[in-house]
């Protein structure tokens, strides 16, 4: 049987700015690694878990053949979500006295899709049935009624009721293994929450009594609130009236101002400051290991680039760079990254009428690979054993097979001064050189490699580019989804033969441009 060495080199680049002490002039950049020199346990919380649009989204043919993939491909463990309780999931309605009818139906078919193929959901417990709302105010295409619930107690049995219907379905050592999540931003008032700060605590407060009365060892947290608010006072409301919490979740977007901007008429910015998200997520475990609570779990359950679905930098191949800059500055901070989301079938502002229109997704509408995907996928590639490595923007990882994978890029701000993002980033944006950045790998067995490359950056998997060069039709034909899928694809741009000799060492330059992303794969023969 052949043993396989496989070494995987992701190069990136964005910035003209040195970030945490990087030096950022490729050419005196050297990344040492040697597979004798390990590390420890490499830290997998960006695939822990991912976002979706509604609930009910989930139920639809395409939604599903997507997340297939996307499991098989990027192997998230989990899944989050709006409007599990929304009306178009038929979850709850009142007899004419006012007596609760409780339906699962449409629950169930999600949930035994998702378990299926073996992903988890992360359970946001929202929005309000308008059976049990006390208002009409709604958020959104789909009309997701934020409003507190008229009663309290009948919130709380609605919450009881489901939980111990998880538990019969499911099994309660399955149901030990999700979290439940109160609500979602709910300090944005008006926006997703028309009550106070006090008000979404007695929710809380209902809700994590309801599900730990069904099982005190089932996971229940907060606040889930925009832009990481709120982290401190929830644990002090909870520590002060004894209120059950197990983790904290929180958010974070890589813009400079706003919160919530479904249509994208505000005009985004990148944010320049090289702490953008990671700032926030580093604060957040700061002020858990400060307070009452200090080992809570910190789960991050939406961050991206930006918090608008009609912004272009999502469909960007710059986007690629951006996220690996992020997920390696927040070391271990947070137990899960919840990239907001897979896919472009997302009707927060209504179903949309390009297939490219700076969704949110890893995917768009069709199911074509957008250039953050391939981010995903190449980290799903590393090993389970980090391996010692001074660079800062880089991450080397070993397996058990022997395979060595050295993922490295880097990052530039490209966005002009006094420019939006939804006038940048819709352009042909041709990319610069970053020079070369030498690549050493010691340790490696004596004997032929076959080296595969793959590449994404400017022109190659990058999908908006390509349709750009298509004149932007309102829709693609079947011929032209096909072609965009084959054309970003990432398959191998080429194969070549590498002998390593006794000394074990593969040593060798790589010309960069900003944004690119490189993957070499070596294969022992």
């Amino acid at each position: 049987m052949k043993k396989h060495f496989t070494i995987l080199i992701i190069l990136l680049g964005l910035s003209n700015v040195a970030l945490f002490g990087q030096n950022s002039n490729a050419k005196n950049r050297i990344i040492k690694v040697d597979y004798n020199k390990s590390a420890g346990d490499m830290n997998t919380m960006f695939k822990e878990c991912i976002g979706a649009g509604r609930a009910n989204e989930g139920l639809r043919a395409d939604w599903q053949q997507q997340l297939a993939m996307v499991k098989k491909e990027c192997d998230f463990k989990y899944i989050r979500m709006h409007g599990l309780l929304t009306d178009d999931m038929a979850v709850y309605r009142e007899d004419n006295k006012g007596n609760p009818e409780y339906n699962y139906q449409y629950i169930d078919a999600l949930y035994d899709f998702l378990l299926s193929i073996k992903i988890k959901p992360f359970v946001e417990l929202g929005f309000m049935p308008s059976a049990l709302a006390s208002g009409t105010q709604t958020i959104f295409w789909w009309k997701g009624n934020v409003t507190p619930p008229k009663d309290y107690k009948k919130w709380e049995d609605l919450i009881r009721n489901l939980t111990q219907h998880f538990t019969e379905r499911y099994g309660a050592d399955e149901v030990k293994t999700w979290y439940f999540e109160v609500w979602n931003e709910p300090n944005l008032s008006p926006g997703f929450w028309t009550g106070t700060q006090e008000e979404y605590f007695k929710l809380y407060d209902y809700t994590a009594r309801a599900i730990k009365s069904v099982n005190p060892a089932y996971k229940v947290g907060g606040p889930a609130t925009a832009g990481a608010a709120w982290v401190p006072e929830t644990i002090e409301f909870c520590s002060k009236n004894k209120v059950p919490l197990d983790f904290i979740s929180t958010h974070a977007y890589g813009v400079g101002q706003g919160f919530l901007d479904e249509f994208g008429g505000s005009g985004t910015v990148l944010n320049k400051d090289e702490s953008s998200v990671s700032g926030e997520v580093i604060n957040s475990r700061k002020q858990i290991s400060s307070s009452a609570k200090p080992n809570l779990e910190l789960h991050y359950t939406e961050w991206s680039s930006s918090y608008t679905p009609a912004d272009p930098i999502h469909d960007s191949y710059h986007s690629a760079a951006y996220i690996l800059q992020k997920l390696k500055q927040v070391g271990d901070a947070p137990n899960s990254m919840s990239y907001w989301v897979f896919t472009d079938i997302f009707e927060e502002p209504g179903p949309r009428f390009t297939p490219f229109h700076g969704g949110f997704g890893l995917l768009n509408t069709q199911g074509i690979k957008k250039p953050a995907y391939f981010s995903y996928s190449f980290l799903n590639k590393l090993g389970e054993t980090e391996l010692q490595n001074a660079d800062t923007s880089s991450w080397a990882t070993k397996n058990a097979k022997g395979d060595v994978q050295v993922l490295f890029w880097d990052f530039s701000y490209t966005l002009p001064d006094a420019t939006n993002n939804q006038q940048y980033y819709i352009k042909d944006l041709p990319s610069k050189s970053k020079g070369a950045v030498k690549i050493e790998v010691a340790g490696l067995q004596k004997g032929k490699y076959n080296l595969e490359l793959y590449k994404v950056g400017y022109k190659v998997n990058d999908v908006f580019t390509d349709y750009l060069g298509m004149n932007k039709p309102n829709q693609l034909t079947l011929q032209q989804v096909n072609i965009l899928k084959q054309k970003n694809n990432g398959s191998p741009i080429a194969t070549e033969n590498v002998t390593i000799d006794s000394k074990g060492i593969y040593s060798k330059e790589f010309n960069i441009n900003e944004n690119d992303v490189l993957l070499l794969n070596f294969v022992k023969q």
